[in-house]
């Protein structure tokens, strides 16, 4: 017998640090804030790397080309939710990056999100303020790491555990 085997959209998305503060974008939502990391689709033609620098470049105008570091994979995290409003489950495997960004290129960043309709904000939240944010993907936790382990010593697990109904809200 033949198994069909499900395609996962996969989001491949950054936890952009600089000087003790993260980059997210800031929507304010009926039901409260709603921060998240700069990323997005990967399209069914690219490859990972190729993705999230077009997101990052489409949605912050930061052109990863013109940086000295360039981002890591850190964590993944799977997530399998009901969206409000629909009964069929939202299924997305999260591709997490860090990118620890040079002094220089965070003039570079734009103040609103450059793609999006509402031109949600783009902020910079300290690392210890961020951790306790409503944070997509889920990475609260992860994040904290960097408040608690400087030297990253004592880094998350790779894999991040999972957004389900029960561990997140959708606002």
């Amino acid at each position: 017998m033949s198994q069909t085997i499900p395609a996962i959209p996969i989001r491949t998305c950054a936890v952009i640090l600089h000087d003790r503060h993260v980059c997210l974008i800031h929507r304010e939502r009926p039901d409260g804030d709603q921060y998240s990391l700069p990323g997005g689709l990967v399209h069914a033609d690219e490859e990972v790397p190729v993705a999230l620098a077009r997101e990052l470049r489409e949605e912050l105008g930061l052109d990863l080309a013109e940086l000295t570091s360039i981002p890591e994979l850190r964590w993944v995290q799977d997530q399998i939710t009901t969206r409000p409003g629909s009964a069929t489950p939202f299924r997305r495997l999260h591709l997490i990056h860090v990118l620890h960004l040079p002094p220089d290129a965070r003039h570079t960043i734009a103040d609103t999100e450059q793609d999006a309709e509402d031109h949600a904000r783009i902020v910079w939240a300290k690392l210890d303020h961020a951790a306790g944010l409503h944070l997509y993907p889920a990475v609260g936790e992860a994040i904290d790491t960097f408040t608690s382990a400087p030297d990253q010593a004592n880094p998350a697990p790779v894999l991040l555990p999972p957004i389900t109904d029960r561990t997140y809200r959708w606002r």
